[in-house]
């Protein structure tokens, strides 16, 4: 599952390739907090690369095409701790309608 190229959207798994939970399970969390800030209205917004998210009932975290481009070492970072933990990563190539619901998507 690595390997992925670039340019694709990647959602990295709370699971591990041999299907145990990643522990501490708030590990999401805290990794999109890390490029978030608080807005104008002080509410937290997540950065339009780093979103968690829920599929299929699994939190997840979306890591958007261009972060690669954007901010290298924020991606080296992420995908070394995904890798590292051997989390599942998968590519999102869906497009249109069936495209993620979130921000990141159309970048």
């Amino acid at each position: 599952m690595s390997n992925i190229p670039d340019e694709e959207v990647h959602v990295i798994q709370g699971i591990k390739e041999d299907g145990a939970k990643l522990r501490p399970s708030d590990w999401i969390e805290r990794i999109s907090s890390t490029l978030a800030s608080f807005g104008l209205d002080q509410r937290l917004k997540y950065h339009e690369y780093v979103q968690p998210c829920v599929i299929n009932g699994e939190k997840c975290l979306v890591v958007a095409r261009g972060l690669s481009s954007k901010n290298p070492q924020m991606y080296e970072f992420v995908m070394g701790f995904a890798k590292g933990n051997k989390l599942q990563i998968i590519a999102d190539r869906r497009v249109g309608d069936r495209a993620l619901k979130s921000s990141i998507a159309a970048n």
